[in-house]
């Protein structure tokens, strides 16, 4: 994507050292640009915690980059022992970080088989950088192809309705920087634009930290995308006043049967969408989903954040970022992170392998594609 006329990933290796990783810090979006250094596995299990690479499919790079910071650690401090029972308790760490999304696990244990498959130290950092490289292009591929998908989706509701704007409707940020670049849930967007179809992105502020209005309204306004944020709880309302053609979120674990875990909040704007008639798609790489879920309320963790990000709110004062207590000095809090769409009010899964309703014969279906 372009920011400020120069192309970026959200992750990748400093050209002049190959031992650091950076990536864009998005705790200070949209107020100033920074890119961070990540030099150790440590580094990284904060970028993930702390939220300085947010969204499940850059999480998830990010963690498989994190396995081949572990074992630089390990070169450099030339350590002695089993590198391979090191390595997996560092991935352990490393999936801890952030519980919910499920392509952390995925690419960490996918990093982690190459490693242990590899026999020097210095073959297990090779394929741990290969492996997350990899991993990388890969979900900028599958990014494209979801919105090349999804593309297909608005062109039709232009032709059904006729019209020459078609208004879309996102919660929280599944665009480039949720991912390594184009998107989810934002990539349709940006390929229609690329297409030359009008677009308005109504965009939920997404409380508590914001997603929506300080990254999802940025990214659209670097890319010259239309938008118009709003509350989150004024997306029920465009919707009945006609002013929402579809709905596009993102997914960070997407079950067998098509319940999506994602972002909190998703679950009332897909109610609102249901009660009005409006088509509602959950964008999902594959990597997204998890098969082995059957009861996604009782099985998906759902994490729970500091309560302090609902106490207190950041502002900009023109130079700095501060925070500023929003309610009365309270612990009768409580932060949880993501909520769970039932597939019946998900209208269809915008996957790299093309759209598919949410169920559990066309979700097999796809993986049986994928495997032959």
């Amino acid at each position: 994507m372009i920011i400020d006329g120069i192309k970026y990933r959200t992750i990748w290796t400093d050209t002049e050292n190959r031992e650091t990783v950076c990536v864009i810090n998005q705790n200070i979006l949209p107020f100033k640009f920074e890119i961070v250094q990540l030099t150790t596995s440590t580094d990284i299990i904060h970028a993930i915690k702390e939220m300085i690479v947010r969204g499940a499919p850059l999480i998830g790079v990010t963690g498989a980059y994190g396995v081949y910071l572990a074992l630089l650690d390990a070169e450099r401090n030339k350590m002695k022992g089993d590198i391979d029972e090191y390595v997996t308790g560092k991935c352990h760490a490393i999936i801890g970080a952030r519980p919910t999304a499920v392509n952390l696990k995925w690419a960490v244990d996918k990093t982690l088989k190459k490693v242990i498959a590899s026999k020097s130290l210095r073959n297990k950092i090779d394929s741990a950088l290969r492996t997350a490289e990899s991993i990388a292009d890969k979900d900028v591929s599958s990014c494209k192809k979801i919105g090349l998908h999804g593309l297909k989706i608005v062109k039709e509701i232009i032709r059904q309705k006729k019209k020459k704007v078609i208004n879309i409707l996102t919660h929280c940020n599944a665009g480039w920087l949720a991912t390594i670049d184009y998107g989810t849930a934002l990539s349709p967007v940006y390929h229609a634009k690329e297409a030359g179809i009008d677009v308005n992105v109504w965009v939920e502020e997404t409380r508590p930290r914001n997603q929506g209005s300080r990254l999802t309204a940025w990214e659209l306004e670097q890319n010259g995308v239309d938008y118009t944020i709003i509350t989150d709880n004024a997306g029920g309302y465009v919707m009945q006043k006609g002013m929402v053609d579809m709905v596009i979120v993102g997914s960070d674990r997407t079950t067998l049967k098509g319940d999506v875990c994602n972002k909190v909040g998703t679950y009332k704007t897909a109610l609102a969408a249901y009660a009005n008639k409006i088509p509602f798609y959950a964008a999902v790489p594959l990597s997204s989903f998890d098969l082995s879920i059957k009861n996604a309320l009782n099985e998906i963790p759902i994490e729970e954040r500091d309560i302090d990000e609902i106490k207190y709110a950041e502002y900009f004062d023109g130079k700095n970022i501060k925070r500023g207590l929003i309610t009365f000095d309270t612990d009768n809090i409580k932060n949880f992170g993501f909520d769970i769409t039932p597939s019946k009010y998900v209208t269809g899964l915008i996957t790299e392998k093309g759209i598919v309703a949410p169920n559990e014969k066309q979700i097999r279906n796809l993986f049986n594609k994928q495997s032959s």
